[in-house]
C-alpha cells in the first residue's frame, strides 16, 4: 500500500534523483567512516550533526574520475544560518609518513560563502524545500581512498543532507522497495509527522472501507435471496 502511495507521487512529479544510504550514526572518525559504494552514483545521506561533532564518509576512486558532493539544509525554522564545514581529503593525509606538501595537496576545506538563508530548491518526491550550501566539483588526482568530512566549527547543531555523485541509478523494483523507504525517511528527517500520520490513516481507512463495502454487498445479496424465497 505504501508502494502504491509512492507510485502516485512518482507519477505526478519528476523522478527522485538520489538513492538514500541508511546508517546507524556511528561514523564519527576515520576508522568508522560510512562507505560510499560507488562515488559516481547519485546518493543522499540524511544527518543530524551535534555541536563540535563530525561525520566521516569514505570511497575508493581512480585518477581522473570526476567527483561531486554537496550539502543542503532542510528549510526548517532555526536552520536559516546553519552551514557545517565540508572537507575533502585523500587517505595519504592521515598517514604518518606523509610530507607536509603531500598532506596539503590532498586536503581541501569548503566553506559556505553565500548569503543566508541561501538559495532554495524544492524536491518534489519528498515535498521538501532545502537551502543550498557548498559543493565540490573536482577531478580525482590519484588512485586511492578518499574521505569526506562534515563538521561543526561554529558551535551549532542541526540537520543536513549530503549528496554524492550525479548518475541516477534506479531499477523497476526500486519503486516498491527503495522509494517507499526513501519517502518515509525523508519525512522523518524533516520532522513531518503530519504527512506520516495522514499516510498511515489512509492505510487503515482504505482496507476498512473495502471491508465495509464487501459486507454491505453480502447483506444486500442475502436480502435478495430471502425476498426470492
Amino acid at each position: 500500500m505504501i508502494a502504491f502511495f509512492v507510485l502516485i507521487i512518482v507519477a505526478i512529479s519528476p523522478a527522485y534523483g538520489h538513492k538514500l544510504i541508511s546508517h546507524n550514526d556511528t561514523h564519527t572518525n576515520f576508522d568508522s567512516s560510512l562507505e560510499i559504494p560507488n562515488h559516481k552514483i547519485s546518493w543522499a545521506i540524511y544527518e543530524n550533526l551535534g555541536t563540535n561533532e563530525a561525520k566521516f564518509y569514505s570511497f575508493d576512486a581512480k585518477q581522473g574520475d570526476s567527483f561531486y558532493a554537496s550539502i543542503v539544509i532542510p528549510k526548517i525554522s532555526g536552520l536559516e544560518e546553519y552551514s557545517p564545514s565540508l572537507v575533502f581529503m585523500n587517505s595519504v593525509t592521515i598517514e604518518n609518513d606523509s610530507t607536509p606538501s603531500e598532506v596539503q595537496s590532498y586536503k581541501e576545506k569548503f566553506l559556505y560563502e553565500g548569503k543566508f538563508p541561501g538559495n532554495e530548491f524544492y524536491e518534489p518526491f519528498g515535498q521538501v524545500t532545502y537551502w543550498e550550501r557548498q559543493e565540490i566539483r573536482t577531478e580525482i588526482p590519484a588512485d586511492g581512498k578518499y574521505f569526506i568530512i562534515v563538521m561543526d566549527e561554529k558551535n551549532q547543531k542541526g540537520k543536513y543532507s549530503l549528496a554524492i555523485g550525479t548518475i541516477e541509478d534506479f531499477s523497476g523494483e526500486d519503486i516498491f522497495t527503495t522509494l517507499p523507504k526513501a519517502w518515509l525517511d525523508t519525512k522523518l528527517f524533516v520532522n513531518d509527522y503530519l504527512s506520516i500520520g495522514i499516510l498511515f490513516s489512509m492505510l487503515i481507512a482504505i482496507p476498512s472501507i473495502l471491508i465495509s463495502i464487501t459486507i454491505r454487498k453480502r447483506k444486500f445479496s442475502m436480502r435478495g435471496i430471502s425476498t426470492i424465497n
